[in-house]
């Protein structure tokens, strides 16, 4: 075994005896050294926005070749799409009546896949489908969602009704992977495609968090007094933190099968 790959192998083994609130640690110090590394490395922060909507991209590229090529929509969770949809068509709606921008272009586009891949799963591919594993009651999320919203929402000049829409999907968007990773739970199984769908949109995700951090930072947190004042400016951010760390959630799980090919491969390659 050459030194690397042993070196590599300990490092794994050692880091999959810990305890979760190790492993959590670990996931805490890597992500701020991920962070300081993006911070020093790109002398333009908006490119790391830029960077995870091409992620993104590519994550529902590899979807759409699950759906079209294997035939089979084995590991994906309705539900999460469901919540998807829903927290997409009403952003596409605020930003129409609030503010029109690239991102509305990009958020319709995203909005019609998402409503494809639903019909696919529904009707086209419905006998591959784990409805019986795919048992997250969307409500947990979305009653407290619209409640959250309800009580903290924008301070900007814009109807009542828009601005806690708008702040619905933001907080709706922070949990709707939530039922994909129950899904991922309950069949202690990871299909390749969907590891390979879910670990871009987790790469994408903490890229986003990272645009917003570094933006804070670099303007000294005026950003957060431009998005308006009491808790709205500090719940958007923490929204896009816990949408962060829920996804990690999904790359463990995607590391954990690397690891595991990596392994068999390597036992291979030994005898």
């Amino acid at each position: 075994m050459r030194p690397s790959k042993r070196s590599i192998s300990v490092l794994t083994g050692w880091v999959r005896r810990q305890p979760p609130k190790v492993k959590a640690f670990l996931c805490v110090v890597a992500g701020m050294a991920a962070l300081v590394f993006l911070r020093f490395v790109v002398q333009d922060h908006d490119n790391i926005f830029v960077a995870a909507e091409a992620v993104h991209a590519v994550g529902i590229s590899v979807l759409i070749y699950k759906l079209t090529k294997e035939k089979t929509c084995a590991g994906l969770s309705l539900k999460s799409q469901d919540l998807t949809a829903l927290f997409l068509a009403v952003r596409l709606y605020c930003s129409f009546v609030m503010e029109y921008d690239i991102h509305t272009l990009l958020d319709s586009a995203t909005l019609v896949t998402t409503l494809w891949v639903i019909y696919m799963i529904r009707f086209k591919l419905k006998s591959s489908y784990m409805q019986d594993k795919d048992n997250f009651a969307i409500y947990y999320v979305v009653v407290p969602c619209a409640v959250l919203a309800l009580a903290v929402h924008p301070t900007t000049s814009h109807n009542i009704v828009n601005r806690i829409s708008w702040a619905f999907c933001v907080y709706l968007e922070a949990v709707s992977v939530l039922p994909q990773l129950r899904l991922m739970q309950n069949t202690k199984i990871v299909e390749p495609f969907t590891a390979h769908y879910v670990f871009a949109l987790g790469v994408a995700r903490f890229l986003s968090c990272a645009h917003w951090v570094l933006q804070v930072l670099d303007t000294r947190g005026r950003l957060l007094t431009a998005l308006g004042y009491g808790l709205w400016p500090s719940m958007v951010l923490l929204s896009e933190i816990v949408q962060t760390f829920i996804l990690a959630d999904f790359c463990y799980y995607y590391v954990k099968r690397l690891d595991f090919l990596a392994m068999k491969l390597l036992h291979y390659s030994i005898f």
